[in-house]
């Protein structure tokens, strides 16, 4: 398939999630398993001979949650809740549910009582995860899930199977890693919007067909002309670049994404795992422990800041756009220390805050428009 099809066809699995979910159980002929935002271990759902499905929300009236989740919790979490209680979630076996903020910890028990008919597994990662008790901590956590997921399928999962899907999931992981380094050198045929999609089509997909769709999709870029983009660059942060419509307004502002540290995208795969680990259990944990710059995890000298300053210069992007998904706790506590340290490096840097519920879109592209007009007049 030319690759320009399969662009195609990958937007539209991610336009509709619901649709492609069900056509991938059809086609694969496996159950699926939920996975909550983030770093879900979606290696032990895959051994276990399940589809992991993203679960990140989405735009949708909220009538039902809000018996559950106030207003102010994050619009990610309430999207969840929504369509758990909606019956939208109805063909997944289980969902797995890392617990990394406040809201997370309460839609662990709320989901039992709002959605009793879908299983629900935590998962806890320890936040002192580089010392020796955090690292032994988090490789029994992926071991009980382990457990639980087989007590669910009523099969056990061989070891076998743990490497054979870990190899999988690390050849997508090293794809995704590449696809994320040509795109930016082609903004001009994969622009704002399509990038996310072609990324976001992955967590409805099952991950090898998706990495061939994808390594189809390099090949076919490196065969291309690079051309001059005559727009303006930017490095991605944050949970989330959605709704899609706040993309094409970057697109319509010729601003392209030319890297990211969004979780929903290169978080997801820019740790790399240690080349002296043998066993299985050890590669998984130690990329937990590896991971640096996440806002969800402890780390006492943050490095966010200065990975952003890195991107920015290695990227030749000419500023950073911040995604601040309201009412992410995590998120703000994060934002003003890495603000200070980008602002120091004269690196400009536009603060959007986001809502996957957002009606009017009007004041947000006047506020990109500005922004874009902003780094154009700087490079005069």
């Amino acid at each position: 398939m030319e690759y320009r099809k399969i662009i195609e066809k990958l937007e539209e699995a991610a336009l509709h999630p619901s649709k492609t979910v069900t056509n991938t159980i059809k086609s694969t002929g496996k159950s699926a398993i939920g996975c909550f935002p983030i770093y879900t271990p979606e290696e032990i759902i895959y051994a276990a001979g399940y589809v992991p499905v993203g679960m990140w929300g989405g735009t949708t009236t909220l009538q039902l949650a809000d018996k559950y989740l106030q207003s102010f919790c994050c619009s990610i979490m309430r999207s969840n809740m929504e369509y758990g209680m909606k019956g939208a979630y109805n063909m997944l076996e289980a969902v797995i549910l890392p617990t990394f903020c406040d809201t997370l910890k309460c839609i662990c028990e709320n989901w039992k009582v709002g959605v009793p008919n879908i299983p629900i597994i935590p998962i806890v990662y320890p936040q002192n995860r580089t010392l020796e008790c955090g690292y032994v901590y988090m490789l029994d956590e992926f071991k009980r899930v382990k457990v639980e997921i087989e007590r669910l399928s009523g099969k056990k999962i061989e070891e076998k199977d743990i490497e054979a899907a870990f190899d999988i999931y690390e050849e997508y992981r090293v794809t995704m890693r590449e696809f994320v380094e040509i795109v930016a050198d082609y903004p001009q045929i994969i622009k704002t919007k399509s990038r996310h999609l072609i990324i976001k089509a992955g967590q409805f997909l099952d991950k090898g067909e998706y990495t061939k769709d994808i390594k189809a999709i390099i090949d076919g870029l490196k065969v291309e002309e690079k051309q001059t983009f005559k727009g303006t660059k930017i490095i991605a942060t944050g949970l989330m670049s959605e709704p899609v419509e706040l993309l094409e307004i970057f697109d319509e502002n010729q601003i392209a994404i030319v890297g990211d540290d969004l979780a929903q995208e290169s978080r997801q795969w820019r740790t790399v795992t240690r080349d002296d680990e043998v066993d299985v259990w050890n590669k998984m944990t130690s990329r937990v422990a590896d991971q640096r710059g996440d806002t969800f995890f402890y780390e006492y000298m943050k490095s966010r800041g200065e990975n952003l300053i890195d991107m920015v210069k290695e990227k030749s992007a000419d500023g950073i756009v911040v995604f601040m998904m309201k009412f992410c706790d995590p998120e703000e506590y994060d934002y003003p220390i890495y603000k200070k340290e980008v602002e120091a490096a004269g690196i400009p840097m536009l603060y959007l805050e986001i809502d996957q519920q957002i009606t009017s879109y009007e004041q947000l592209r006047t506020r990109i428009q500005s922004f874009s007009e902003m780094l154009i007049s700087r490079e005069a």
